[in-house]
């Protein structure tokens, strides 16, 4: 009895851990979002959860009135957002780029509005049923359940990170966003051409939201246009506790929300998870700001 009660809890453990890793691989690619926005213009998007939401609305879209493959429901919803990316950049934000940093960061809230607003015009605040894209398998390791979908949306999840990383460090561009990160004005004297490397800072970024946006109304399989609030403040917590500004950092604070968020409703109660993610930010701005792989720097005033 004593032997089969410690096997059912290492498998419920097991079974969390896995969960864990899904949604926080989803919050991954949303933090990532936030976190490159801010490293290469110092600019909280708060409109990056509105463009998860839009992101999932495109792929419904995309899989119920042109039933697309499921390949080019992804592509062609993280392209269209790629683009809507660059658009609220140019239109919000580049006007205030030199305007002190409270106006930006009203903006980001007024467009995250305008967003949500006319997403309930366009699409009305009657939740849709996202249809399962992806091939439904149910896999067993013991007493251990793991669905085919968990598996695409953790391996998706990690395929476009390793991508990222390889982007970042190995091309012209990705060099391009780390020195306009580093120093601008400098980055300007070596002749990069500013204004376009942070048009494709918000186009990868909000790519990446929306391959968040599809994989996360796959799993909770609806599409509505609140639905971009909650999980685009608790990716926001992951980048500020990995680190806001760092991409692994970003990276790992996402599958470390995504961890005590499942790990708190399995074993506490769903009613406390959303309170402890948010009990995270507090701590971690009270006693490491920089967050777990940033490093405290001076600043000249």
């Amino acid at each position: 009895m004593l032997f089969y009660k410690g096997g059912y809890i290492v498998n419920l453990f097991l079974q969390q851990l896995i969960n864990g890793l899904n949604v926080g691989s989803i919050y991954a690619l949303i933090a990532i979002g936030y976190t490159m926005v801010y490293g290469i213009i110092k600019l909280i998007n708060f409109a990056h959860g509105e463009i998860m939401m839009f992101g999932a609305y495109f792929a419904f879209i995309a899989a119920t009135s042109f039933h697309l493959p499921v390949w080019a429901v992804l592509l062609s919803s993280m392209i269209i957002m790629a683009i809507i990316g660059v658009a609220i950049e140019f239109i919000a934000y580049r006007p205030l780029r030199n305007a002190p940093r409270l106006s930006a960061l009203i903006t980001a809230i007024g467009v995250s509005l305008f967003l949500q607003n006319l997403a309930l015009i366009i699409f009305k605040p009657d939740p849709k049923v996202m249809p399962k894209i992806f091939p439904e398998t149910i896999y067993k390791i013991g007493e251990i359940e793991i669905s085919s979908t968990t598996l695409i949306t953790i391996g998706l999840s990690l395929f476009f990170m390793v991508l990222l990383d390889l982007y970042i460090r190995k091309t012209k561009q990705g060099r391009a966003m780390r020195a306009v990160s580093e120093d601008k004005d400098a980055a300007i004297l070596m002749g990069i051409n500013v204004n376009r490397t942070i048009s494709l800072t918000f186009a990868v970024g909000s790519a990446l939201g929306a391959l968040g946006g599809v994989l996360y109304s796959v799993a909770y399989i609806q599409v509505y246009p609140t639905m971009g609030v909650m999980p685009g403040l608790k990716a926001f917590i992951a980048a500020v506790l990995g680190g806001i500004g760092i991409i692994p950092g970003a990276m790992l604070g996402g599958f470390i929300i995504g961890m005590v968020e499942t790990m708190t409703k399995a074993y506490l109660s769903t009613t406390w998870a959303d309170a402890i993610v948010f009990a995270i930010l507090i701590i971690v701005l009270l006693f490491k700001p920089t967050g777990i792989l940033g490093k405290n720097t001076r600043e000249k005033v």
